[in-house]
């Protein structure tokens, strides 16, 4: 197995890439990725973090290459109709709930569905998104993620994925795909208290 990153070297060189992600929440999810490899997740050595303590109307989705100490992609994304507005507050793990579900997940295998070319994913920490893959969470792309849309004050809302803008999705799901590690972060302190991850 190549070896882990350490996390304060990662955050040092990947926050002079990715100027507007927190360095504790890039921390975080370094240590959750360490984890996770651990387990047997992410041959590819890419990381995805998601920051959904900001609005959609700022780019919250970001992709690194850890091998490389590069980052990829930096996007706009959607999170659920019931977890919020512009600033979403509530999350779910639950069917139905409409809710976007935070902590960290596996991608899983692509497809061609209603939304085009989609990315299932796994959800590692059961309470908290273990039924993503039940609730049919996805990375696919949607109209209503631009840049125009942004200017109008949100974003549209998903159904509870991770919705990026159509333009970008297939390179990122290209990259991202396989058994990569996702970070989806917000303060809440059940789950920082809890995850088996940090």
């Amino acid at each position: 197995m190549p070896p882990l990153p350490q996390p304060e070297v990662a955050v040092r060189v990947l926050s002079k890439q990715a100027h507007n992600l927190n360095p504790e929440v890039l921390k975080l999810a370094v240590t959750a990725y360490n984890k996770a490899r651990l387990r047997g997740y992410d041959e590819k050595q890419v990381l995805t973090v998601i920051d959904y303590s900001k609005p959609s109307t700022e780019k919250r989705f970001w992709v690194f290459d850890l091998k490389q100490q590069k980052l990829l992609f930096n996007e706009l994304v959607a999170h659920g109709r019931n977890s919020g507005e512009v600033k979403p507050t509530s999350f779910s793990n639950q069917l139905n709930s409409l809710k976007s579900s935070i902590g960290v997940f596996a991608t899983a295998e692509t497809y061609s569905g209603s939304h085009g070319y989609s990315l299932r994913l796994l959800g590692l920490e059961p309470g908290f998104n273990d039924k993503a893959y039940e609730r049919a969470l996805v990375v696919h792309g949607a109209w209503y993620v631009n840049g125009a849309q942004a200017q109008t004050g949100r974003l549209g809302r998903s159904w509870g994925c991770p919705a990026l803008n159509p333009k970008v999705v297939k390179p990122i799901i290209d990259t991202i795909s396989d058994d990569t590690v996702i970070f989806a972060y917000y303060p809440d302190k059940q789950w920082l208290n809890r995850s088996d991850f940090l």
